[in-house]
């Protein structure tokens, strides 16, 4: 999986940094989404006061979406009985 990291500087000049976003291919489902989910966060970061200077997207979307598209997103493979 390839990921990317985005960095900018919110309103009272501080750089934020935000890693672990996905880069998915043009045909895939959840692009769109990932695009939407990607602008509201910004949108919330760019919004706080005091914002912290590395945010995660993975744990981000941890919290927002249902477990089995975030493990489509993510690719998440389970190791079984220490295979």
């Amino acid at each position: 999986m390839l990921l990317k990291s985005l960095e900018f500087k919110a309103k009272n000049g501080q750089k934020v940094k935000i890693i672990e976003i996905p880069v998915l291919e043009d045909d895939n489902s959840y692009r769109f989404m990932l695009n939407l989910r990607l602008q509201t966060f910004l949108l919330t970061i760019y919004g706080t006061k005091q914002p912290k200077c590395v945010y995660s997207f993975r744990e981000y979307l941890k919290r927002v979406l249902k477990w089995p598209d975030f493990e489509a997103i993510y690719q998440i493979n389970l190791l079984r009985n220490n295979a």
